[in-house]
């Protein structure tokens, strides 16, 4: 089984992009089973419902969110509603949605998991101990299991890459926007990369104005960021599976 993982989709032309390229690209690698990060879809801060559900029209199967999955109210109804869309399971539980899902694909269950870092971010629950308890509470009822650990420090994604290999078949990073160079098999078997990189415009900051934040950086003054211009970019990277032995053979950097 082929996973094709999307890094962090930034604006409303990135999610035009996958509108247009998406399929081709799930069918071209063989995909079978298609992740988005789509946090930042809404112009940088936040998700919309519109852009959740272009992104689903689009070709993901599941939506991952992060420390802007609030951003935008409008979606909260979807993500009480929608298994294809799930936010960091270490937040609240009052908050809306929920952090994990089981989804059938080929016949085969895959826990779908979400969670947040907490070293230089938001101060919510222990990421290992929140996802420690999904496995245990879901035990016996997946096959395997993948994660988007949406946290900024490389050191705290790759702790928990470290202690969940084995137990997490795929895991990847999201969150920096910069794609990073470490896609391996763990000496347990499971995939990982520390981070995806993202969806959007190439010739900014992350896929920020960069006069916005070399402003922002210059003169420590509230700057209102927006998206940059230019050639959108999709990053990502595609996880091969052994559904049976929950363990992937091979994870490769994917552009286009």
């Amino acid at each position: 089984m082929n996973i094709l993982t999307i890094g962090d989709v930034v604006g409303t032309r990135a999610v035009e992009y996958l509108k247009e390229h998406l399929w081709k690209e799930r069918d071209r690698l063989s995909a079978d089973f298609v992740v988005v990060n789509g946090e930042n879809a809404a112009e940088i801060h936040g998700i919309g419902a519109a852009d959740a559900e272009d992104l689903l029209a689009s070709g993901a199967d599941l939506i991952t969110l992060g420390n802007h999955t609030f951003g935008r109210r409008d979606i909260y109804p979807l993500l009480g509603d929608s298994d294809a869309i799930i936010r960091p399971a270490n937040y609240p539980p009052l908050t809306p949605g929920g952090g994990y899902t089981i989804l059938n694909i080929s016949g085969w269950r895959i826990l779908c998991i979400n969670v947040m870092g907490t070293a230089l971010m938001e101060s919510l629950a222990c990421p290992f101990a929140t996802v420690d308890r999904i496995l245990e509470r879901e035990q016996g009822s997946y096959d395997f299991a993948l994660m988007d650990i949406h946290a900024e420090t490389t050191s705290e994604k790759i702790a928990l890459g470290r202690y969940f290999d084995g137990r997490i078949a795929v895991m990847f990073g999201t969150h920096t926007h910069v794609q990073t160079a470490d896609e391996q098999i763990l000496p347990l078997g499971s995939g990982y990369i520390t981070d995806l990189g993202m969806t959007g415009p190439t010739n900014g900051v992350i896929g920020t104005d960069a006069a916005c934040v070399i402003e922002k950086f210059r003169t420590k003054i509230p700057v209102r960021f927006k998206v940059a211009d230019g050639t959108i970019e999709a990053q990502g990277a595609l996880f091969t599976v052994d559904p049976s032995a929950a363990r992937v053979s091979a994870v490769r950097r994917i552009r286009f």
